[in-house]
């Protein structure tokens, strides 16, 4: 997505926040780039890749 914003003088009194969450982006004026990531916390031994679930040793 290509967005353009062109803004003039901007003056930013006072800024209070109350709360975040968990995916949010606060910005005052401009900026060039904005680099997203995304990181899971689920341990290694419970993520299952793939379509089939492995079977238990015979």
């Amino acid at each position: 997505m290509n967005f353009t914003v062109v803004n003039k003088d901007i003056q930013v009194g006072a800024i209070k926040v109350v709360g975040v969450s968990s995916s949010s982006v606060f910005l005052i004026g401009d900026t060039q780039t904005i680099a997203l990531s995304s990181v899971f916390d689920t341990p290694p031994e419970s993520l299952i890749i793939g379509p089939l679930v492995p079977l238990a040793p015979q």
